[in-house]
């Protein structure tokens, strides 16, 4: 008995210690399981791929060796005595005139070929006698003006050198508003320069260049430019051109908020022209026209304000013959929408004489599709070649039988816009008909054209005011 009780204890005790020992590392186990499986996981958390933001690197490297710098030289004369004067003043050396050092301007340029043709702004060149460029690798040149055209405010200018880099164009039509776009020019003389910012709006008129006929088109947007940038590249992340820098919205003369660049697909075009023709063909739509808001739109029983309004349409032009009337409103011409001034002359200036466009019209809640074959603005389409009408400074049209019966002649040239040039010196006004030059009859452009190859000098014009007063202009030439 006394056996079997020692037996009995000691398996007990040894049961005992076993559960002791089995519960302490049951214990141990379980904690560090708990620990190492179940992390605390937020029910409402929903992971996020990182947000990468846009990379400017390789479009910064491409453009910076494109854009050039570009110092012009004006030389400027100050006088006393009248225009009427100057051939003997210059003869005889009057010392009334002083010259003065020359007026130095910098600016910049987009190398579109490898052969050294550069496209800048006209402001930046016009009137320079002399021009010094300078490429991102400290190489200098001299260069000299092949072609401007200021109803864009686009030159183009020539050195002469051999493979260099240069930036491809872009499609200007296909940039997006709120789209990634680098500024690239030389402000204050700081050379190489880039800033970024986003196109903030598109087809923006801003009255800058004070042409009667300027294409005023610019793409707008936040990239910071200065003085110094003008002529500059806008590029896309790609490092395609996409405008050139031309302006800022300013009180102070420096950057505000807001820069403006030419859409590229006016520049290709106006560098093409100058290339191909020595002259910018412009085609011309043949109507006169206003925006429509809100107030003209309940005027003209209009449903939508959308469009441009036509107000009149030219006897024998573009739209004329295509069958736009006067009251339509156009609302596409292509595939481009068109509800701005902005928008139409951006589209149609990308034109030339002879081009075909589909114009959308609404007449009467109807939508009318016109094919509408755009002239020069002579009323045809032939390739316009530079001439010395040129020096006249004007725009002309063939007379209307409305003029013809109210003003009882027979034939003349209306003077539709005035630019600087011979006509406005002599004091001639918009609107004024001329009929005869040296008592010669001017009937049509070519006649104008015509008479002019011959004349030098004094010359007597002859005409009549659309109110009737007759008037004689001496012009010289």
């Amino acid at each position: 008995m006394k056996r079997f009780y020692s037996f009995f204890s000691a398996a007990v005790l040894g049961a005992l210690i076993f559960a002791l020992v089995f519960n302490l590392f049951d214990k141990n186990e379980r904690t560090e399981t708990n620990l190492d499986q179940l992390p605390v996981i937020s029910t409402n958390y929903t992971p996020h791929v990182a947000v990468i933001g846009p990379d400017f690197v390789d479009a910064a490297d491409i453009t910076i060796h494109a854009v050039v710098h570009i110092k012009s030289e004006l030389q400027q004369r100050n006088k006393t005595y009248n225009d009427f004067f100057d051939l003997f003043n210059d003869f005889f050396g009057n010392p009334q005139y002083r010259y003065n050092q020359p007026i130095v301007a910098t600016g910049s340029g987009v190398i579109i070929t490898s052969d050294g043709y550069i496209v800048t702004n006209n402001h930046v060149v016009q009137q320079a006698s002399k021009l010094d460029i300078t490429l991102n690798d400290r190489r200098t040149y001299k260069a000299k003006v092949v072609g401007t055209d200021p109803t864009t405010d686009l030159a183009l200018i020539k050195i002469e050198a051999e493979n260099l880099p240069y930036l491809k164009y872009g499609d200007s039509d296909n940039l997006k508003v709120g789209e990634w776009v680098l500024a690239v020019g030389n402000p204050f003389n700081l050379t190489s320069t880039v800033t970024a910012g986003i196109v903030s709006a598109k087809a923006r008129n801003i009255n800058i260049l004070g042409e009667v006929s300027a294409i005023e088109a610019f793409i707008q947007t936040d990239a910071v430019i200065n003085r110094g940038n003008s002529g500059g590249a806008l590029v896309n992340t790609e490092g395609d051109l996409v405008g050139i820098n031309a302006a800022i919205a300013s009180n102070t003369g420096s950057y505000t908020g807001y820069s403006f660049a030419i859409p590229v697909n006016i520049v290709k075009k106006v560098v093409e022209d100058i290339k191909d023709f020595g002259e910018i063909q412009r085609a011309y739509l043949g109507i006169s026209f206003r925006e429509i808001d809100s107030q003209f739109a309940e005027e003209m029983g209009l449903e939508e304000i959308k469009g441009v309004y036509v107000v009149e349409v030219i006897e024998n032009g573009s739209a004329a013959d295509a069958g736009i009337e006067k009251g339509d409103v156009i609302v596409r011409v292509d595939n481009t929408d068109i509800n701005s001034k902005s928008s139409l002359l951006e589209t149609i200036g990308t034109q030339r004489p002879g081009d075909k466009v589909k114009v959308y019209v609404k007449r009467e809640k109807t939508l009318k599709k016109f094919t509408v074959v755009l002239k020069n603005r002579s009323g045809n389409t032939d390739i316009v070649k530079k001439d010395n009408i040129e020096i006249l400074g004007a725009t002309f049209k063939v007379i209307s039988k409305n003029d013809t019966e109210g003003l009882n002649i027979s034939h003349g040239l209306k003077i539709v816009s005035l630019t600087n040039g011979s006509l406005k010196n002599a004091g001639i006004r918009e609107g004024f008909i001329i009929m005869f030059i040296d008592k010669e009859p001017v009937k049509s452009i070519d006649d104008l054209k015509y008479i002019m190859d011959s004349k030098k000098g004094g010359t007597l014009i002859e005409g009549i005011y659309p109110n009737g007063q007759k008037a004689y202009y001496g012009v010289g030439l």
